[in-house]
């Protein structure tokens, strides 16, 4: 059979992730061990917490600050270019308010990946997060940066937006890093096809300098069904292991509420603590 490499893979999807942290704290809880994790979006925000072992820490601050303007508000979009605002979400409360265990996070074996899109080139780039430094932090920051609504993200001498643009499961590179026993944690009932987003003028209008984007977002329900097709095919044949909500979330990308980011939650927990056996099984070899 030959030796497998362990990959958990993380979908974006804004405040729909709040299934995925249900998901991987019940994983957390029961021990489940990757060999590497990949995020994109919210996959990215959200996972780097099972690197650092903090089991809760993710649907916890997201109720406690839901609210608070300076984490998500057209407040802050007009105040700094964000609609999450930067320093808070990425300075004041992983530093301050909530702190991200980078200690843990460095020590911890998994490897961690993030996509993001590169607004020049149209392409995803992919980034090995090693101590959940500067670094690190900022692509978070790029991976989950939706376009229009956030500023764009420099780092490591690349510019870029949310890794959903080009790239919403990052399947296909993990393979390539060698994963080859993977877990697929989406973040949309089996069947959900998108369809051809309403805002591609606007975001060619909003990043004209940058028409690559608007070219990737033209085409984006195409390639995320063809993922999804993909997907489905592959679990059929048993090659992966999925994870999704058994219906539509019923959630808003930047719901505020903390009881719908709770029941959301609650859902991914339900879900996974259903197919644990079976994730233990197949993380087993």
């Amino acid at each position: 059979m030959g030796t497998y490499k362990k990959g958990l893979i993380l979908e974006g999807g804004a405040m729909r992730g709040m299934f995925t942290c249900g998901v991987i704290d019940v994983f957390m809880e029961n021990g489940i061990i990757f060999d590497g994790a990949a995020g994109i979006s919210a996959g990215a925000t959200f996972g780097c917490n099972y690197k650092s072992h903090q089991i809760g820490r993710a649907i916890r601050y997201n109720k406690r600050y839901s609210r608070d303007w300076r984490y998500c508000s057209l407040k802050s979009l007009i105040k700094t270019g964000d609609l999450y605002g930067a320093e808070f979400c990425y300075h004041t409360m992983p530093e301050i308010l909530d702190p991200f265990d980078t200690e843990t996070f460095e020590k911890d074996p998994m490897e961690f990946y993030i996509g993001a899109t590169d607004v020049v080139t149209g392409e995803a780039r992919f980034h090995k997060c090693t101590d959940g430094g500067a670094a690190d932090i900022e692509w978070m920051r790029a991976s989950a940066s939706m376009p229009v609504v956030s500023n764009i993200v420099s780092v490591d001498g690349y510019k870029m937006l949310d890794g959903g643009i080009v790239c919403s499961v990052p399947y296909e590179y993990m393979e390539q890093q060698g994963y080859n026993r993977n877990v697929i944690v989406l973040t949309r009932p089996k069947g959900y096809r998108k369809k051809k987003s309403p805002v591609v003028p606007l975001v060619k209008l909003v990043l004209r300098k940058y028409p690559a984007v608007g070219k990737a977002m033209a085409v984006r329900h195409i390639v995320y069904n063809a993922q999804m097709d993909d997907i489905e095919r592959r679990e059929s044949l048993g090659a992966v292991l999925v994870i999704r909500p058994p219906e539509d979330p019923g959630i808003g990308r930047t719901e505020k509420d903390p009881d719908e980011l709770e029941r959301v939650y609650q859902m991914g927990r339900s879900e996974a603590e259903r197919r644990i056996a079976e994730v233990r099984t197949w993380t087993a070899g």
